[in-house]
């Protein structure tokens, strides 16, 4: 941070216990129906504004989609994952972080998280005062840190370390130019390796996570609190009017990510379509054209059994699960697994993965099965299919396990003494 700026930080007892907190929320990246982290900002910041506070979402580009009352601020980067190399003009590289953005993307790297952080450390100068406490969603950068360094309270939200997606995408890649990429782009891990035992407040999901993040990237255990996340059970209900199609199966997965475990469902599938001819499966995500997903579908035969749809609403989401009968997360990690409360909370039942959090978010409302294993897999399936009381039972269960759990507004009260907690303590 800028030297010559001098903050005015709040002293500790000029926030009462039960005032309103100024809180700003960071996220790096914050697609709003892809990916769990502009998710979390939407639901985060709504309940926590519910609660009578004042937030302020900070985010880079892709932005998230925000109640009106939540402030908004907008930190550009050139977005080169969405706009590709040939977008920038030669004025844009006048930018140090921009240049720093340029050759990362042209050399296969991923600079986002640094870039982000240096532009929220400069972002705040000037601004210490205006706020009560920082929450940071993994971006786990220097720049980030020099805000802790600075006095500032600061929270970071860790949903699981990359390393997990660092080891499974290179343990399923066997062409050694493909694994020299994804070491490549997996650099930014360096960095957060070595930041992340430097902050004082870590925040996860799970504690699974919570487990990962201590050994994988040194964080001692104390430093690190679990706060489950919630599901908007408005919006993600279920849909009695909609009949349910008898052998559909929905997924929602990045496509072409093997941690997400999608080629291990396309197995199972395989291997049941001899007994249910009209099997078939929506995917939420969108193979890459070329791809080994879309090779996989192809050479098992699967072509016409799934239905792909990529940047669909979550209403749309909601219809979607509507018209399945069963809901599958097959992946071989989750932090979380905020699909899995999703199909419970709309009233499918579930057939889920024991990868990472996955056992200890679903517990005995859902069919779990080893990770990786596609025999077991589709042998739950089967004996869903094939019992209509099991499908009933495992579905009412899944509901009521979603309204015990995994609620926003006892995950926004949770996180709100917490921050007074961090807010007394720095």
């Amino acid at each position: 941070m800028n030297s010559q700026a001098s903050p005015t930080l709040m002293s500790q007892t000029s926030v009462a216990y039960d005032a309103p907190l100024r809180i700003a929320l960071l996220g790096y990246r914050s697609a709003p129906h892809s990916g769990g982290q502009g998710i979390y900002l939407k639901y985060l910041s709504r309940s926590l504004v519910r609660r009578g506070h004042f937030v302020t979402v900070i985010s880079g580009p892709p932005y998230p989609e925000l109640d009106a009352d939540v402030t908004l601020v907008r930190l550009p980067s050139l977005d080169l994952y969405e706009h590709g190399l040939k977008s920038i003009r030669p004025r844009q590289l006048l930018s140090r972080l921009e240049r720093i953005e340029w050759f990362s993307k042209l050399t296969g790297g991923f600079a986002e998280p640094f870039t982000f952080g240096e532009r929220v450390k400069q972002w705040f100068v000037g601004r210490e005062s205006e706020f009560d406490i920082i929450h940071d969603n993994q971006t786990i950068s220097d720049g980030i840190l020099a805000l802790q360094h600075r006095g500032l309270p600061l929270v970071t939200t860790i949903h699981h370390p990359i390393t997990k997606d660092y080891r499974v995408a290179l343990a399923a890649e066997p062409r050694w130019y493909m694994r020299l990429l994804i070491h490549r782009w997996h650099g930014f891990l360096r960095m957060q390796k070595r930041i992340a035992p430097q902050l004082r407040s870590v925040v996860t999901v799970s504690g699974a996570s919570a487990t990962d993040i201590s050994d994988d990237f040194n964080v001692d255990r104390s430093a690190i609190s679990v706060m489950h996340l919630g599901v908007d059970t408005e919006l993600f209900r279920p849909l009695p009017e909609k009949k349910r199609e008898p052998h559909r199966l929905m997924t929602t997965a990045s496509a072409d990510a093997p941690l997400k475990g999608l080629s291990v469902l396309l197995h199972a599938i395989a291997s049941l379509r001899s007994d249910y001819p009209d099997i078939r499966l929506t995917l939420v995500g969108r193979p890459r054209p070329g791809g080994d997903t879309e090779k996989l579908i192809g050479s098992l035969g699967l072509g016409e059994l799934v239905q792909c749809y990529k940047g669909i609403s979550h209403q749309e989401m909601v219809e979607k699960y509507a018209d399945a009968s069963i809901a599958v997360v097959p992946s071989l990690y989750e932090g979380f697994g905020l699909p899995a409360i999703e199909a419970m909370a709309c009233g499918v039942p579930l057939v889920s993965s024991d990868g990472g959090a996955l056992a200890e978010v679903v517990e005995d409302a859902g069919l779990v099965v080893p990770a990786g294993d596609s025999q077991g897999l589709a042998d739950a399936i089967r004996r869903l299919f094939e019992d209509d009381n099991l499908r009933t039972d495992v579905a009412s269960r899944g509901l009521s396990r979603v309204e015990q759990h995994f609620c926003w507004n006892r995950c926004a009260e949770r996180m709100e003494a917490y921050y007074r907690e961090r807010i007394a303590a720095c």
